[in-house]
């Protein structure tokens, strides 16, 4: 890393606190609180609770991701051409999104009367369905893309950017334990019957409680950062959102990260809906196992958040994290041999192995903001172009793209085993044919995405160790020769 002297303008516009790193890393802590809840219990919600159609969830997601295609561009705009508000460019948006985020996390999981009795007439809960998802996806966006900007403002200096992306990973599985905790209390099983429950008076009254802690959060996160680097707005000429996203589009790093960000949300988002169906129907477990293949992934968290910045100091960026994603593909490949053993005694060796993925998976997770900061730094030397709320728009929607692909899988996952037709009757009893169909899919679509990140990150993203390096000093000629 580089070592930058006293009076350059990387120096003036660094020197974070601790307290800023914790206050950067509420931010995505309360976006998570409830974006968990949307990952994990949302999908089982509509299935077993509204009895929605996979066929039609999937296409729902589909159609709001086609949304953000609009969307996501349209709130880095306003970030970057709108009048810059006393609060800072970035950090304002955050308090602003605070309270509707909270609001229509709740309203997701409000089961009006009549919904999910009768499948054959629940055009009410369709409806219903659609609008606060969707509101949620926009609502998300206002709050998702002005805080990922917020890292190129807050710090120039890229060891304190990696520490910010460390501190927001943290933030973000600190978000989601909760979701974890309400998983295991509102997956049940029936006492006269044997079959599974979602018991929905205590997945609401934890919805609430996430709702409102998500909204705490985001306060402390908005009164604990500041925005060192002051962005004048951009020019509302005709033509320069389209030039400023086709010069994104162009620069290989954004393009492979972003690339890399899409299908690493598509397998944590499958994984997290997927194993929910797998735990509670193939391994024929409830409470604390439901949550623990997600508790297993994020675990290794807590120990890498000692190492990861040594071994990127040492190794770079990018090395590390193709190490990672290598290991997470192979015991996502690895887990389809336990198909071959009895459910009981598989139970345990694939939870090892959702241990061992996580190790790989985390030194992505936790390198993916710094990373995504070095792509925009990069952009902004080799063109010209400062634009961070649009390249964080850039790289959101190709994370929603993300969402789209997770959703295909569930969904398409589900319809291959037939499990509609079993909810649509109220029986939740699957055949072994079925069942393995379930296991088969469970383990070989994250294999996949996650074997595609690894050879995204190796082949097509260029800023190595040695590249980042140059690109810090090239940084820092670009800023002494236009001062903001």
């Amino acid at each position: 890393m580089e070592n930058h002297q006293s009076g350059s303008r990387i120096a003036e516009k660094s020197g974070l606190k601790k307290s800023e790193f914790i206050a950067y890393a509420l931010g995505d802590g309360g976006g998570c609180l409830v974006f968990g809840l949307v990952t994990s219990i949302l999908q089982t919600y509509y299935t077993d609770v509204l009895v929605l159609s996979p066929m039609f969830i999937m296409i729902m997601f589909v159609l709001a991701r086609i949304w953000d295609a609009v969307n996501d561009p349209m709130m880095g705009r306003i970030c970057d051409t709108a009048k810059v508000s006393p609060q800072g460019r970035y950090r304002v948006w955050v308090r602003r999104a605070a309270l509707p985020l909270a609001l229509v996390s709740v309203l997701l999981f409000v089961r009006l009367p009549g919904f999910g009795v009768d499948p054959s007439h629940n055009t009410g809960a369709y409806v219903y369905a659609t609008v606060t998802y969707i509101a949620f996806g926009m609502i998300y966006t206002m709050l998702q893309i002005p805080y990922g900007s917020l890292a190129s403002v807050i710090t120039l200096d890229v060891r304190e950017r990696s520490r910010l992306s460390i501190y927001r990973a943290a933030g973000a599985a600190l978000g989601s334990l909760p979701v974890m905790v309400l998983s295991m209390l509102c997956f049940s099983k029936d006492p006269q019957t044997g079959e599974s429950v979602v018991n929905y008076p205590i997945l609401i009254k934890g919805v609430i409680f996430m709702a409102v802690l998500s909204f705490i959060s985001l306060l402390f996160c908005y009164k604990g950062t500041h925005e060192r680097v002051v962005m004048q707005p951009k020019p509302q000429a005709k033509g320069n959102t389209k030039k400023a996203l086709s010069l994104i589009f162009h620069n290989k790093a954004m393009l492979s990260l972003s690339l890399a960000a899409m299908l690493l949300l598509a397998g944590q988002m499958f994984t997290q809906s997927y194993y929910v169906y797998l735990i509670r129907y193939y391994f024929n477990k409830n409470g604390i196992f439901v949550s623990l293949p997600t508790i297993l992934t994020y675990l290794p968290m807590a120990i890498l958040m000692l190492f990861t910045s040594p071994l990127v100091a040492k190794y770079g960026k990018k090395e590390v994290t193709v190490t990672g994603m290598t290991a997470a593909a192979i015991a996502n490949f690895a887990m389809f041999f336990l198909k071959f053993m009895p459910a009981e005694k598989a139970l345990m060796p694939f939870l090892v192995l959702c241990l061992i993925s996580g190790f790989g998976l985390n030194f992505f997770v936790l390198q993916l903001w710094a990373m995504a900061a070095d792509a925009i730094d990069d952009i902004e030397v080799t063109t010209g172009s400062a634009d961070s709320g649009t390249a964080y728009s850039f790289l959101n929607f190709f994370r929603k793209l993300g969402q789209v692909i997770s959703a295909i899988a569930v969904n398409g996952a589900l319809l291959a085993m037939g499990y509609y037709s079993n909810a649509s009757t109220g029986s939740f009893i699957f055949s072994a044919s079925q069942l393995s169909i379930m296991y088969v899919l469970a383990t070989f679509i994250p294999a996949a995405m996650f074997t595609l990140m690894a050879l995204d990150l190796h082949f097509l993203y260029p800023l190595s160790k040695e590249k980042t390096a140059q690109l810090q000093s090239a940084k820092e000629n670009y800023l002494g020769k236009d001062e903001k």
